[in-house]
């Protein structure tokens, strides 16, 4: 079993990159692990707190840069934050979130100090959507107010957050971001031809986007529900503006997804739809 590697390049004190007799170019984090250290140095695996192949050349050359630009101590505790994260889901994240988080944090870390304001218009979307990362991203959050000073607005969990779901899920940023908008859209829809405000605190709410959510994968994932021509008969006649509603949703999904939705989503739309005129 391989112990120990050997040193290609320090960036700081906390980071190098090393060779690796199976992965060739790693990158490894530890505390004063880079400190003093030469081209073809030995460092011992146990050494690291944290090694990972970005084996992207994109995102290498990107980490290169960033560790260049980024104050170091920064840099110790974003590396720190991403540790956290990953013991804090219990699983392996994917290694872009050293590059996508990083970059973003830091970005987001000058906005603050430049008293730059960015909303997240899916912020409660996010929440409802994603709990266990929104958890972490609020962590996150207190430990950047706490070590390094900085007080991130309240937008800034949910977009962490969506950093946190796309290392666990691999999916990309733009992705989530799209179907985040569809939803956004649909709500709005839904707003605008009930006459209502809904509350986004309001449970009823939060099934809502989780089911438009799952119908989302359903339609990548060519799931069909089952039909079921008497329910349908029944919402149909019992809750038409509702049942109506649900077909005009579909069929923004379906322009907007470029893919057939399964008809059946219409029928447990309508239910959702009716629980939401109910509580508003």
């Amino acid at each position: 079993m391989q112990k120990e590697m050997l040193v290609k390049k320090a960036l700081n004190n906390n980071v190098l990159i090393a060779t690796h007799p199976i992965y060739q170019e790693v990158i490894l984090i530890g505390k004063g692990i880079g400190f003093a250290k030469k081209k073809g140095d030995v460092v011992p695996v146990e050494q690291a707190e944290k090694t990972f192949l970005l084996k992207s050349e994109q995102e290498q050359a990107q980490y290169k840069q960033l560790i260049s630009h980024v104050d170091q101590n920064l840099m110790e505790i974003l590396n720190d934050v991403i540790i956290l994260i990953e013991k804090r889901m219990g699983e392996a994240l994917h290694e872009h979130i050293h590059v996508a988080l990083t970059d973003h944090l830091s970005f987001a870390i000058n906005r603050v100090n430049q008293n730059v304001q960015f909303s997240n218009p899916f912020l409660f979307e996010i929440e409802s959507l994603y709990p266990k990362e929104y958890h972490v991203a609020q962590e996150v959050v207190a430990v950047l107010k706490e070590k390094a000073g900085v007080d991130l607005p309240s937008g800034e969990v949910g977009f962490i957050a969506l950093h946190i779901h796309s290392a666990v899920t691999d999916k990309s940023l733009r992705e989530m971001n799209r179907h985040h908008k569809l939803i956004s859209q649909l709500v709005s829809m839904i707003e605008d031809q009930l006459e209502v405000e809904l509350n986004r605190n309001d449970i009823n709410y939060n099934r809502l986007i989780q089911h438009l959510h799952r119908a989302i994968e359903r339609v990548y994932q060519d799931e069909p529900l089952g039909k079921e021509p008497s329910l349908a008969k029944l919402l149909k006649s019992t809750y038409p503006v509702c049942y109506n509603l649900a077909w005009k949703l579909i069929k923004v999904m379906q322009q907007q997804l470029h893919k057939q939705v399964d008809e059946s989503e219409v029928l447990y739309l309508t239910i959702h739809l009716q629980r939401l005129t109910q509580s508003s």
